[in-house]
């Protein structure tokens, strides 16, 4: 596995620790090699003591490092000191793949290239890789050993820069070489969503328009741009996290059963459900998109400052940090039903989850002031924290009346599975199934070329119209569920959002 971008933040937080995990499950393959790359430091050694750095730092509290796991990962590990964006690492980085595989035999010498850089470098990177042959099309690879590529997103900023990457990509390399990652598909109870859909016989009679009345995703984070300003007056909340993340969760809730379940019969149904949502233009946005820009406020009972007073953020900015937007997928499924999603940064609680609100019951049966009480059934499956699915259900108090006909009170009672409390355990981080998956050549929770451009075509005039000036952002208190205009965007189909807690 060659790590481009071995130190960076992504690699320290993430990668390594998840590298470490694999190896402690003893899930590396016999003949794993780590080969490192970065601008510093000098040598295998050097690198080796800051990859056991960031492993440590990722352990909990009186945690120590399996030595086992710990050869394991790095007995063999190789270092190459270069900048990515020269022809020298390059040519550096093939004489020590050369002495790697020295004595592996040809069938043998797979290549795993992961590109930790940022998405500017995506293409030169790649591009290097194909020109020197260290990472050569497939069909002329010897014997069977296969070259692989993970890329992480963003994978474009448009569609036509996605379009461009794509095609640039798929001049060198087949579509089965590549590996778009977004970590969201990495989490455990998204993955769970398949298995909740369709091994359970009891939830597809009721999976469409006639049960469901709509559905909510949502992707709530308390931090700010933790020093990313430069970057989010980029990018926005839209392309952060619309783009990728809630469009695949989406896109995993709405599809139809695939006709297997391996990696090109899911990701054709999830092409299907982009390819039928309802597209937007100024029109639409303006009645289905609601803006935010947090303002100063508290968060967990912290105080902290207004997104205008991050660095790097630009003066007068009107970069939207919340969204949420109502969208339908125009299929027979799900024909009518809204979609609503949200995102945004410094709100109440770090929250990741799925809600699928059901019809309401008649409510003729009861008096008055008990049809007031109940509420709709609510399937919750909840990807962050506490990971986990709970159903929402009504009934009665318990209690006797003297009266002859009661005024019967009811009150919602929760059905829940929790991965700590049924299977002993949290689920594992989610790099480490998408590392594991991308060695083994599963590609059922990466993003096909199609898949990225077809949900670029449906956020670019969102992110288009957000970026327009004459649509600045409404402001919202940090630590709060966001704007106002986001409250409305529901009530005008008399829905609430769930809250964020």
């Amino acid at each position: 596995m060659v790590l481009i971008g071995a130190l960076g933040d992504l690699s320290r937080r993430k990668l390594l620790p998840a590298l470490y995990r694999l190896a402690l499950t003893d899930l590396l393959p016999a003949r794993f090699t780590l080969v490192g790359t970065e601008r510093k430091p000098n040598d295998d050694k050097s690198f080796v003591a800051a990859v056991r750095e960031a492993v440590a730092g990722s352990l909990e509290a009186n945690a120590s490092i399996d030595e086992a796991a710990w050869a394991r990962l790095t007995g063999t590990a190789r270092f190459v000191r270069g900048d990515a964006t020269t022809d020298a690492l390059y040519h550096d980085l093939a004489v020590v793949l050369e002495s790697v595989e020295a004595s592996v035999p040809t069938s043998d010498r797979n290549r795993l290239f992961y590109l930790a850089i940022p998405p500017s470098l995506f293409l030169g990177a790649v591009t290097r890789l194909s020109d020197t042959g260290l990472a050569p099309h497939e069909p002329t690879i010897r014997d069977g050993a296969w070259t692989r590529l993970v890329i992480e997103k963003p994978f474009g900023r448009d569609l036509a820069s996605a379009r461009a990457l794509n095609a640039a990509l798929l001049e060198r390399f087949q579509e089965r070489q590549l590996y778009r990652i977004d970590h969201y598909l990495g989490k455990e109870t998204v993955q769970n969503v398949l298995a909740l859909r369709f091994a359970n016989a009891i939830l597809e009679p009721l999976w469409n328009r006639t049960s469901i009345s709509h559905v909510q995703i949502t992707a709530a984070e308390t931090v700010g741009v933790e020093g990313r300003g430069g970057y989010y007056e980029e990018a926005g909340v839209i392309r952060d996290m619309f783009q990728n993340h809630l469009l695949q969760l989406l896109a995993l809730t709405a599809m139809e059963p695939p006709s297997m379940m391996n990696a090109n019969a899911v990701r054709d149904e999830k092409v299907k459900v982009l390819r039928s949502i309802r597209r937007f233009d100024g029109r639409s946005c303006a009645d289905d998109l609601a803006l935010g820009q947090y303002a100063a406020g508290d968060v967990n009972g912290v105080p902290v400052l207004a997104y205008v007073q991050e660095p790097s953020v630009k003066t007068g900015t009107h970069t939207a940090t919340y969204a949420s937007l109502r969208l339908y997928v125009d299929n027979w499924r799900w024909e009518g039903i809204p979609f609503y999603l949200r995102s945004g940064k410094r709100l109440a609680a770090r929250v990741s989850e799925i809600v699928i609100r059901f019809r309401s019951a008649p409510g003729t049966l009861w008096p008055p002031a008990t049809r007031k009480s109940i509420e709709p059934n609510e399937l919750l499956v909840r990807i962050h924290p506490d990971e986990g699915i709970s159903l929402r259900f009504q009934a009665k108090r318990p209690g006797v009346s003297l009266e002859l006909t009661p005024e019967t009170e009811l009150a919602p009672v929760h059905m829940r599975f929790s991965y700590a409390q049924d299977f002993g355990a949290a689920p594992g981080e989610a790099y480490e199934t998408l590392l594991l998956d991308a060695m083994i050549g599963d590609a059922t929770l990466f993003a096909r070329s199609d898949e990225v451009e077809q949900a670029w075509s449906i956020i670019d005039p969102i992110a288009s119209y957000a970026d327009a000036p004459e649509h600045p952002p409404e402001l919202y208190a940090a630590g709060s569920d966001g704007p106002g205009s986001a409250d409305r965007l529901l009530a005008r189909d008399s829905a609430v959002w769930r809250p964020i807690l």
